[in-house]
């Protein structure tokens, strides 16, 4: 499947998007926290970088369902190159300028990005199944993965490289260079064309959210997407305090992040190697229970060694879980509600980050680091036990 001529094209370009998704994510946060001191303004970043899916995921939806799927994925990847650009170019420019002002062209730059994120996102989940043969669903799930998990070790890792060495506005350049690549690989691959619509099928998002409030596996699934999406977020959201409550620079900021991809590229690896013989709510389940209590061990962490293996659990079971309940979200997904339901994922996975960046962010500033870290267990254990495989399965509607 990764030698394949559009399945395979599709999955090295976002290894390139998703890397430059989490340089910027990185860099961002290494730059306001300098400009600012306070974990609340670097969670900002991520209201900022993943608001946008809060408000536009349905509407985006709506269009991959109804238009040309190719031609969003491009235009995502053009605004996400421009903010990324424009933070480069406006560093560049003005060296000199630190606090408040850096700060607020980092935000802005961030939106950019969060709205080519979201404006291609929908388009590029929904169209996944139609790159694939029948019997794949669980193995391209978990390969689709994969460049989101990579991004999470290659991207923090190389945003603190070439934040340390060669500054930052170095590394939002080089993000947008990452994103022009995947561009490149849209405009050269042929997608296959959208599938024909019913003239009279109803394009509302509103039938989409119908369809999965009848669906109760269905809403139980996009719950616990949501709730990774919260407990993912302290990887760069907290990562900066935490790595100065450890008495590390932005050396150990990168090292912690990257470790919690290395959990999560291990955990996706062995699923790819396992395919589908394990039950895809099984793997959810066992996915929550990880990832809930990686950030357990982090609300305990005291030296860099406990912090490092907090993550690397937290990302191993991360893997395991949004593999596992992206199956489950594509399996009960009708196909002319597809792309509507992947954008209501987006909107649990990313449209969470925001508020989960306020309120841990808010958490660590008011009380510690740590503090945040059991406020992001607590919830991911519940939901855990809330999501059990039988909540999961069930005849589709």
């Amino acid at each position: 499947m990764l030698l394949d001529p559009v399945f395979g094209t599709l999955f090295w370009g976002r290894m390139f998007s998703i890397v430059a998704v989490w340089t910027h994510s990185i860099i961002a946060a290494v730059v306001v926290y300098e400009a600012t001191e306070s974990a609340l303004m670097v969670g900002l970043v991520g209201v900022f970088q993943f608001g946008p899916q809060l408000l536009l995921s349905p509407v985006s939806g709506r269009w991959a369902d109804s238009g040309n799927p190719g031609r969003q994925i491009l235009l995502g990847r053009v605004l996400c190159m421009a903010g990324s650009g424009s933070i480069a170019g406006w560093m560049f420019l003005e060296p000199e300028q630190q606090g408040t002002p850096a700060a607020v062209a980092v935000l802005f730059g961030s939106l950019i990005v969060g709205v080519g994120f979201v404006v291609g996102g929908p388009a590029m989940q929904s169209i996944v199944p139609d790159l694939i043969r029948p019997g794949e669903l669980s193995t391209a799930m978990a390969l689709n993965s994969i460049p989101m998990t990579i991004g999470r070790i290659a991207g923090p890792a190389a945003g603190a490289y070439l934040a340390a060495h060669f500054g930052a506005a170095t590394g939002f350049a080089v993000s947008a260079g990452l994103h022009l690549v995947f561009a490149v690989f849209i405009i050269a691959v042929r997608l296959p064309a959208p599938p024909a619509r019913a003239a009279d099928a109803d394009r509302r998002v509103r039938a989409a959210v119908r369809h999965v409030w009848r669906d109760r596996p269905l809403l139980m699934a996009l719950l616990a997407v949501t709730t990774v999406g919260v407990a993912a977020d302290p990887s760069i959201t907290l990562a900066p305090a935490l790595a100065d409550a450890l008495g590390g620079g932005t050396q150990l900021v990168g090292m912690l992040s990257a470790i919690f991809g290395v959990g999560a590229a291990v955990g996706m690896g062995a699923l790819a190697i396992i395919g589908g013989r394990l039950p895809s709510a099984r793997v959810s389940f066992l996915g929550l229970t990880g990832l809930g209590l990686g950030c357990a061990v982090l609300a305990g962490s005291l030296i860099p060694a406990v912090a490092m293996g907090g993550f690397a659990l937290a990302g191993l079971g991360f893997g395991w879980a949004l593999t596992g309940l992206t199956t489950v979200v594509q399996e009960r997904a009708p196909q002319d509600l597809r792309g509507r339901i992947m954008a209501l994922w987006m909107v649990g996975f990313l449209g969470s980050r925001p508020i989960a960046a306020a309120v841990l962010g808010g958490t660590a500033d008011a009380v510690n680091v740590q503090a945040a870290f059991a406020v992001a267990a607590a919830l991911t254990l519940t939901v855990a036990v809330l999501c059990r495989p039988a909540t999961l399965t069930g005849p589709v509607p």
